[in-house]
């Protein structure tokens, strides 16, 4: 068993600066992540939008200067899966495949997973053609043909963003009326580079360096057809990593962590940050506003106790 006063579950972004504040504030803490630092940044082959790199960057690099500055300052990291995790009354246990963790408080910063197509040439032509992130990537197919998969919010918010720079922005959606909000509705319908592909799901992406086409299929008649596109932009929603805390903590409908404008949960000395909060605008610069807002809420409330 380990004793901490601070864990911290996920080093991504939020995780990582969550680390790096509360360690410059002399905590003991503890930073737990089953996988890579740096958390899905990693994957991007260039960040454009985050500040202080006018030229950009690449994502794993960004993740390791986060890594490498958290590190600096006294944070403690463990490579391992977190395999269950209680709450006492007065600390909170945090099992994972090598040991036990004991802790006064603790962030969670476990993020979530882009819900995928799961249809063939997704995962091989991931990051070559085939993206989750239309903020992220969106600038790599000026004056290219896109499609966007996704009826909602953020497939119609990412076609909008793809059609100041695209030739052709194709929304392709498995019905014939969209989810998203009528105000983003009116915006795309006036604009005639956004078409839509009515009542269709994507059936396969093909290429072979890179995407070159999507087969669709008709929801209605079965019928395949092929959609040239370069670029394919995945928007279906996201899949928090919450299964570890549900029952503790109250979630949205969504299964995103509820908590304050300090990151509060409802329950004391458990704080949750970046994309698994409720209404992240999951980006690179607000989960490091979350971690940031954590480790000072944090803080506070470990002198306080």
């Amino acid at each position: 068993m380990q004793n901490y006063e601070v864990a911290i579950i996920g080093g991504g972004p939020a995780g990582l600066t969550a680390g790096l504040y509360a360690s410059r504030y002399g905590l003991n803490t503890v930073l737990i992540e089953r996988g890579m630092y740096g958390g899905q940044i990693v994957n991007a082959g260039r960040v454009e939008n985050y500040p202080g790199f006018p030229h950009g960057v690449s994502g794993m690099d960004l993740g390791q200067m986060f890594y490498e500055q958290s590190t600096r300052f006294g944070l403690s990291t463990i490579t391992s899966e977190v395999t269950a995790f209680k709450h006492t009354g007065r600390t909170f246990l945090i099992s994972t495949n090598d040991d036990e963790i004991e802790a006064k408080a603790v962030v969670i910063a476990s993020g979530s997973n882009y819900r995928k197509l799961g249809v063939p040439g997704e995962e091989n032509l991931a990051g070559r053609g085939v993206s989750y992130c239309a903020t992220c990537d969106g600038f790599l197919f000026k004056n290219k043909d896109v499609a966007v998969i996704g009826g909602g919010d953020t497939a119609i918010s990412d076609a909008l963003e793809l059609s100041q720079n695209c030739s052709k922005v194709y929304v392709v959606h498995r019905r014939h009326e969209l989810r998203a909000t009528q105000a983003l509705q009116k915006v795309a319908f006036s604009i005639p580079k956004i078409e839509f592909v009515w009542d269709s799901v994507i059936w396969k992406i093909e290429g072979e360096d890179k995407v070159s086409k999507l087969i669709v299929k008709s929801t209605k008649t079965g019928e395949l057809s092929d959609l040239v596109v370069e670029g394919v932009f995945v928007a279906i929603g996201f899949i928090p990593n919450n299964s570890l805390f549900k029952g503790l903590v109250e979630l949205d409908e969504a299964g995103n962590i509820v908590t304050d404008d300090l990151m509060r949960t409802k329950v004391p000395g458990l704080f949750a940050a970046g994309d698994i909060r409720r209404n992240s605008a999951r980006q690179v610069a607000t989960a490091v506003g979350d971690g940031a807002t954590a480790g000072k809420t944090v803080f506070a409330y470990i002198k306080e106790g």
